[in-house]
C-alpha cells in the first residue's frame, strides 16, 4: 500500500499530474464540449463525481470481489460495467433534475460511460495501490483536474471567438494547440509535488 498522503494525492491529481494534460487521457470529451464555460462546468462536475464515485465502487469491486474470487483478469470488463451503469443512473438524475444542462451536453453525457480518463483513474488507483481514502482523494482530484482543465479551455475558446485567427488554424488545430500549451504550463508545477 502507498504511504502517500491523500492531501498530496489531491493536489498532485489536480495539478502536477493532470489526469488530462498529463495523460491525455479524455480528450474526445474534452475538444468536443469545450466551447462554453457554462457546457464545460456542467460537463466538468459530472466527470468530477462519476469519477470520484466510480473510483471508489471499483476499489470495493476489486478488492472485495475480483481479488478474493481470483477474478482479477476480468477487471477492465467489470470497471467499465460499473462506470456504465454509474452514468446511466447520472443521466437519468441531470435529465430530471436540471433539463437545460441535459440538452446542453447532448450526446457528450451518455459519452462519459466511454471517458477513457475515468477508467483511467481507477486502474491508476489500483496500480499504484492507494488505499480507500487515497483512492477517493485520487479520483476527487482527477476529476477536479478534469474540471479545471475543460474550463480553461472554454474561457480560451470563448475569447477566440472574437480573435482574428487565421484560416488553417481555426476548430480543431487551435483547439490542439491550446491543449499543448496547457499542458506545458501544467508541466511547470512538476516539481511541487509527485505520485
Amino acid at each position: 500500500m502507498s504511504d502517500t498522503s491523500a492531501i498530496v494525492i489531491l493536489i498532485a491529481a489536480i495539478f502536477t499530474n493532470n489526469i488530462l494534460l498529463g495523460n491525455f487521457l479524455g480528450m474526445c470529451s474534452f475538444i468536443a464540449c469545450s466551447s462554453q464555460v457554462g457546457t464545460a462546468l456542467g460537463l466538468g462536475t459530472a466527470v468530477t463525481f462519476v469519477m470520484t464515485m466510480t473510483t471508489m465502487i471499483n476499489f470495493a469491486v476489486h478488492y472485495f470481489v475480483l481479488v478474493p474470487l481470483q477474478l482479477g483478469h476480468l477487471q477492465f470488463i467489470v470497471f467499465i460495467a460499473v462506470i456504465a451503469a454509474f452514468v446511466q443512473l447520472v443521466e437519468m438524475i441531470v435529465e430530471r433534475f436540471s433539463p437545460k444542462l441535459y440538452f446542453s451536453l447532448g450526446i457528450f453525457l451518455p459519452l462519459i460511460t466511454v471517458n477513457c480518463a475515468i477508467l483511467g483513474a481507477s486502474i491508476l488507483a489500483i496500480t499504484r495501490e492507494y488505499g480507500f481514502i487515497q483512492t477517493v482523494s485520487f479520483g476527487f482530484g482527477s476529476g477536479l483536474g478534469w474540471l479545471v482543465a475543460i474550463v480553461l479551455m472554454a474561457g480560451l475558446q470563448q475569447k477566440m471567438n472574437y480573435s482574428d485567427i487565421p484560416k488553417p488554424f481555426r476548430g480543431v488545430s487551435v483547439a490542439m494547440i491550446i491543449t499543448c500549451v496547457m499542458a506545458m504550463a501544467f508541466l511547470g508545477f512538476g516539481g511541487m509535488v509527485s505520485l
